[in-house]
């Protein structure tokens, strides 16, 4: 090899290690793992049926495959550096999945408190240490006035974590979302997710009003669509178009799903996209944008490739990982030379 062959192969060499760290990535996963509860029993929550002894048998076998399964699906989902979940009970079953042999050499530390859901469950988070650092968080706690609820409701808190990367210095605002059901209906039931909107929103406005361009991640499942008067109007979401982001909105790029074709979640053979991530301030002028997004759908999450393959249906126990799919964004950032 001549002289200048060699300079050639060290300019491309030292070309691409510069180019590769020009980019900063993370993904961000969200998983309704529908009623993963520990084996004891709350003497103050209604959980009696998830014990050994309870109706769902809910045994040490069935606890351990079921956190060894939801690690199976971080491991899918290449190890998420932020991952957020609903129907957990406490930071224990947390804890169980960052446990995982899967998963331990990504040192996940869990972020969840208990809140006023009468069974129990409530919504959680684990960060990578390797990626993030913990800045703050808190729950923020939602109550129905009477006169909204005559007859008293209680939902899950919306968990806020704020945390920043461990490379630079760039901070994420994160909320974690489990919004109430459509148990009696869509429409019966409308009024109490547009109450829990407009508690988040209030949460972000706070947010931006301080710094328009402050990164927002918001997750969930939301038990409505993203083209639900609760999300577009009382988040205040909009659609991801052609044209350039504008500081301080929230965009939802789960917009673009078509849940005729597919969806996190399955009711009587219909698609929902129930679990979505939202997010501001992933734009021009900061270096952040969003690189992809979707729903994780694997065959091995489905039972006969038509919904997801669920822990139980009734009080029958079926062995499958959750009755939702989880979902992902990917997040990346241009680094200056």
């Amino acid at each position: 090899m001549n002289n200048f062959s060699f300079f050639l192969g060290l300019l491309f060499a030292f070309s691409t290690l510069t180019i590769a760290a020009q980019t900063d990535q993370f993904r961000v996963g969200f998983y309704n793992v529908e009623n993963l509860f520990d084996l004891e029993d709350d003497p103050v929550k209604l959980d009696d049926d998830f014990t050994p002894t309870g109706k769902k048998q809910w045994t040490q076998e069935r606890y351990d495959k079921k956190t060894s399964q939801i690690a199976q699906v971080i491991e899918g989902l290449a190890f998420p550096s932020v991952m957020g979940f609903c129907e957990i009970e406490n930071t224990t079953v947390l804890k169980a999945i960052a446990a995982e042999n899967r998963l331990k050499e990504h040192t996940y530390q869990a972020v969840s408190y208990d809140s006023p859901d009468v069974r129990g469950i409530d919504v959680g988070l684990l960060y990578d240490e390797n990626d993030f650092e913990l800045i703050s968080s808190r729950p923020i706690l939602i109550e129905f006035p009477l006169w909204l609820e005559p007859e008293g409701y209680t939902s899950r808190d919306i968990l806020y974590v704020q945390l920043k990367r461990k490379e630079g210095e760039d901070i994420f605002h994160f909320f974690v979302n489990h919004w109430p059901s459509r148990r009696g209906g869509a429409e019966a039931s409308e009024h109490r997710r547009l109450w829990v909107a407009s508690h988040l929103r209030r949460e972000v406005d706070v947010i931006l009003a301080a710094n328009p361009m402050e990164k927002i991640i918001i997750m969930g499942d939301f038990n409505d669509e993203p083209v639900n008067t609760s999300v577009t109007s009382g988040l205040g979401t909009v659609k991801v178009g052609s044209g350039p982001q504008l500081p301080g909105l929230l965009y939802n790029p789960f917009l673009a799903i078509n849940n005729e074709e597919e969806g996190s979640y399955n009711y009587k053979g219909d698609w929902n996209v129930l679990d979505q991530i939202i997010y501001a301030g992933l734009q021009t002028p900061n270096k952040w944008e969003v690189a992809q997004f979707g729903i994780f759908k694997k065959d091995w999450l489905l039972y006969e490739g038509k919904s997801p393959n669920r822990t139980y249906g009734g009080p029958n126990y079926y062995g499958g990982y959750s009755d939702h799919l989880p979902v992902y964004l990917d997040v990346v950032r241009k680094v200056e030379e």
